[in-house]
C-alpha cells in the first residue's frame, strides 16, 4: 500500500508540471523547436547582460549583502562570481554599448569593494577578484 492519497496524485494539481506536460503532448515531451525559437529570438546584448546580472545577484549574496546578511554569506564563493563577471565584462566590452556596460562596471567596482571590505585579510591591490581585469580597485 502507498502511503500517497488519491487526492495527491497529479490530476489533483492542474498546474503541476505533469499535467502541463499531457497538455503540452500527448508523449509528455516539452516543445524544444518552441525553446529553440524563443531562445533565437533573444539579442546577444541581452543574454549578455542577463548573465552579468545573475552574477551580480550571486556575489551580492555570497558576500552577505542581502536582508539575510551573514546566512548565505561566503567569501570563496563570493570572489569566483566577482573575478566571473568581470571577466565577462572585460571579453564583452567591445560587444555591449556603454550604456549597458556602466552600470555594469559601477556594481562590480562596488561588488569588490564589498568584497575587500569583508575580507579579514585584504587581497594586495591588483589581487583581489576581477582586478586582473580591472586593475586595483580604491574606494
Amino acid at each position: 500500500m502507498s502511503d500517497t492519497s488519491p487526492s495527491d496524485s497529479p490530476e489533483s494539481f492542474p498546474d503541476s508540471p505533469a499535467t502541463s506536460a499531457d497538455a503540452a503532448g500527448s508523449a509528455g515531451a516539452p516543445d524544444f523547436d518552441s525553446m529553440t525559437r524563443d531562445i533565437a529570438e533573444v539579442p546577444a546584448v541581452e543574454v549578455l547582460v542577463t548573465v552579468a546580472v545573475n552574477l551580480m545577484s550571486a556575489a551580492a549574496v555570497k558576500l552577505g549583502l542581502t536582508e539575510e546578511g551573514d546566512a548565505y554569506k561566503d567569501l570563496d564563493e563570493a570572489r569566483k562570481l566577482v573575478h566571473a563577471l568581470a571577466g565577462l565584462l572585460d571579453a564583452s566590452a567591445t560587444e555591449i554599448s556603454s550604456f549597458h556596460a556602466a552600470p555594469l562596471r559601477d556594481g562590480l567596482k562596488s561588488l569588490q569593494l564589498a568584497f575587500r571590505e569583508a575580507s579579514i585579510v585584504p587581497d594586495e591591490p591588483g589581487q583581489g577578484p576581477g582586478e586582473k581585469y580591472t586593475g586595483p580597485v580604491f574606494g
